[in-house]
């Protein structure tokens, strides 16, 4: 597949016209078949894993929009400029190619326009500032009355994949979820960890242990209290 998106000139796009050129020096050119050596598949494993631990860090890193003020642990997850340029990654003097890395390293494809919709929200570490383990329990309050037509939805990532965890049967819980435990005001608390507190199952999500993770807290149908601060989600915190 790869070698078919190479050859089909149409499919390079006139900006990706430079990275092309830039790997010729691996031997990866249009028409041509690629096979690499023992030493050069040695170097591009090498490469690749500096890659990737470049991207992971890089949402948590760049990831600095914050969504209830600059206090909250909850931000955009993606950096600035693709929310900005509604995911096109192009300002008048470049061309983000780093941005565009680290979102598309961190989700499928991005939603048309943020914040119509639906909207997100990530955090990478709890209230007190420390990364989340899964190993840890943690609550997250969510207040009555959240800004929503629809639902809203808590789903946990790795951080090493951006993916769910592997054969987790509860990688998310949300408002439309039977079963799900309400406070005497109309706010939810959510748990996260390797075991659900007791009695509150239909509120928890597995984290496993000694897995880094984060979660994102997607609003479907988003109101105006929302982006004007006149609701706000809590950080998350550890449980003792």
């Amino acid at each position: 597949m790869r070698q078919a998106y190479l050859r089909d000139a149409k499919a390079i796009h006139p900006r990706d016209l430079e990275m092309m050129g830039m790997l010729l020096p691996l031997g990866i050119q249009k028409g041509k078949d690629f096979n690499p050596d023992a030493a050069m598949k040695a170097e591009l494993r090498s490469a690749a894993q500096e890659a990737h631990a470049w991207l992971v860090e890089g949402l948590v890193q760049y990831s600095t929009e914050h969504i209830f003020g600059p206090d909250s642990k909850w931000v955009l997850p993606t950096p600035p400029i693709s929310a900005t340029t509604l995911f096109k990654w192009t300002v008048p003097d470049f061309f983000d190619v780093d941005s565009r890395g680290i979102a598309l390293a961190s989700y499928f494809g991005p939603t048309a326009t943020l914040g119509k919709g639906s909207f997100y929200g990530g955090c990478y570490v709890d209230a007190s500032g420390q990364p989340l383990e899964g190993q840890n329990t943690y609550r997250l309050h969510v207040p009555a009355n959240a800004p929503v037509k629809e639902f809203w939805a808590l789903t946990v990532y790795s951080k090493d994949t951006a993916a769910l965890f592997l054969n987790s049967n509860r990688p998310t819980v949300s408002s439309f979820d039977e079963g799900l435990r309400k406070n005497a005001d109309g706010s939810v608390d959510l748990y996260s960890g390797p075991k659900a507190p007791a009695g509150q199952e239909a509120n928890w999500v597995y984290t496993p242990p000694g897995k880094a993770w984060w979660p994102w807290f997607r609003f479907y149908g988003p109101t105006e209290a929302l982006f004007n601060r006149t609701w706000k989600l809590p950080d998350m915190e550890k449980m003792p």
